[in-house]
């Protein structure tokens, strides 16, 4: 018996590791396309590259704000003064908190915190407000972390807002001062529930189990349409807990309801994250068709090169500390991301057709940590002045440049340069068979004009030419900035030069 259980033990984690390590290549490298097609009753319900408003409102977002927030902004990963890192996974599942630094009985703390959830400086429209000067152009916003605690009056559950001293519908603040502000909003809806009793890991096998699944199941599909039903504004769901071996055994049901989903919201925006198929393959179906209208798997992680994409629409979520998504107290120790970071990564992502979400996590007072206080300003400020370089644009096919990213809208393109060169001598790189290239530019930050001039440098074997456009030296920037680019037929054509002999 006992080496049975070890052989089972053995095989269940080699199972784990395989599927794991499918999930994960798909976010480290170019996917691999099945070798074989193979016949699929629930593979993709919406066809890939939707066309239609609310597809091609995502496409143009360029920005966009994530906020956690719970009770588990109380705590603010720590309690009466001992820190839960290392003993929890992430500052949101602190409830999770193991070890010997967790305090006794801390389960139970933790699912009593929502009676001293009082919210007493949240302010919806200030949030918007803030949001909206910093340049997003969506928000993700928690209505049920892993914890259970709904921040809407659910019918299907006791657990939620109204018990608290708080008592008001905080998503439809939320909801409503974003939508006035003119910010889109998707809800985040996690399918898993630590402390809910029907909940289950393991795929269920008796009829016990699937009795409690069931009751699940049928209590998460009645969540989402009340929450489509509350909230009729909003774009999109953003669904997370959805790994475990249960929700995956249930692919019929996700798939009727994903169906049932979209039927009840004209153009509703569901990433890859929400099912699988019936043969467990999650994102991407087993012939490797994306499950949802965008890769959501880009949580704090980037592609390396655009063609990773294969075309597909995506964002990447990303936290300020390292894996700081709810409220953290003290950031002490810890590297923060910078605004030129921020900046950095937003352009990374945007030069590759996606967006970039920058997650917010409020104490449980409703205020923002003072350092997202910092970036938020410092952000809005670079946007209002270059913000024309990451709304609505597309990726370039021009070679990558190490100056910064590029960004294209029509016949403008634009250069991010992260990294000044020392000579002020910006070189762009253009394939010598272009019908386009460089014949203007100007500064975004002051719209100067600057010199364009071609640089025909004559490497041998080179399929390439080049134009400087020359930065004035008394031009000052302590942070990214952006050329304008005109691009237009070329003036000159490059000297055809004898090959090298070798």
């Amino acid at each position: 018996m006992y080496m049975r259980n070890i052989i089972k033990r053995i095989a269940l984690s080699t199972l784990f590791i395989s599927t794991c390590s499918c999930v994960w290549a798909q976010w480290t490298g170019p996917k691999k396309k099945p070798a074989e097609q193979v016949e699929l009753k629930y593979g993709p319900i919406t066809p890939t590259n939707r066309k239609d408003a609310n597809m091609e409102a995502f496409r143009d977002y360029g920005l966009g704000q994530f906020i956690h927030w719970g009770v588990y902004a109380i705590p603010g990963n720590e309690w009466e003064g001992v820190s839960a890192r290392g003993g929890a996974a992430a500052s949101e599942w602190i409830r999770t908190w193991r070890g010997p630094t967790a305090p006794k009985g801390w389960q139970n703390i933790y699912d009593n915190l929502y009676k001293q959830f009082e919210a007493k400086d949240f302010d919806a429209k200030k949030w918007a407000k803030q949001a909206k000067e910093m340049g997003a152009k969506y928000l993700i916003f928690t209505t049920k972390h892993h914890d259970g605690f709904a921040l809407w009056p659910t019918k299907y559950s006791d657990y939620n807002i109204t018990k608290s001293p708080y008592k008001k519908d905080i998503v439809k603040e939320v909801v409503d001062a974003y939508t006035a502000e003119g910010i889109d909003v998707y809800l985040y809806f996690s399918v898993l529930e630590w402390n809910n009793p029907d909940y289950l890991y393991a795929e269920p096998k008796t009829t016990e189990e699937n009795e409690k699944f069931n009751r699940f199941l049928k209590y998460t599909r009645n969540q989402l349409l009340e929450l489509l039903d509350n909230y009729p504004q909003v774009k999109g769901l953003w669904f997370d807990g959805t790994w475990d071996a249960s929700w995956k055994s249930a692919y019929d049901f996700t798939y009727q309801l994903e169906k049932e989903l979209r039927d009840k919201h004209k153009d509703l925006v569901i990433g890859s994250r929400f099912r699988n198929d019936e043969n467990g393959a999650r994102h991407f179906d087993s012939n490797g068709a994306l499950l949802g209208d965008y890769e959501q798997g880009w949580e704090r992680k980037f592609p390396q090169d655009y063609a990773w994409l294969d075309g597909n629409d995506w964002d990447a979520v990303m936290t300020i500390p390292p894996n700081g998504w709810g409220y953290m107290k003290d950031w002490t120790g810890l590297y923060t991301k910078t605004t030129d970071d921020i900046i950095d990564l937003m352009m990374q992502s945007v030069s590759m057709n996606g967006n970039l979400v920058l997650n917010f996590g409020p104490d449980g007072n409703g205020l923002m940590h003072p350092g997202e206080d910092i970036i938020a300003k410092e952000l809005g400020d670079w946007m209002k002045i270059n913000g024309e370089a990451v709304y609505g644009v597309r990726h370039s096919d021009l070679p990558v440049s190490k100056l910064g990213y590029y960004t294209q809208k029509g016949e403008d393109l634009y250069l991010t340069v992260i990294n000044r060169p020392v000579n002020n001598n910006v070189r762009i790189t253009v394939p010598k068979v272009a019908t386009e290239v460089p014949v203007a530019a100007l500064l975004l930050d002051g719209l100067q004009s600057l010199g364009v001039k071609h640089a025909d440098i004559g490497l041998d074997l080179d399929k390439n030419t080049y134009y400087d456009i020359t930065l004035p030296k008394s031009f000052q920037s302590d942070r990214a900035f952006v050329i304008k680019i005109k691009m237009g037929a070329p003036n000159s054509k490059s000297d055809r030069l004898m090959d090298a002999k070798m």
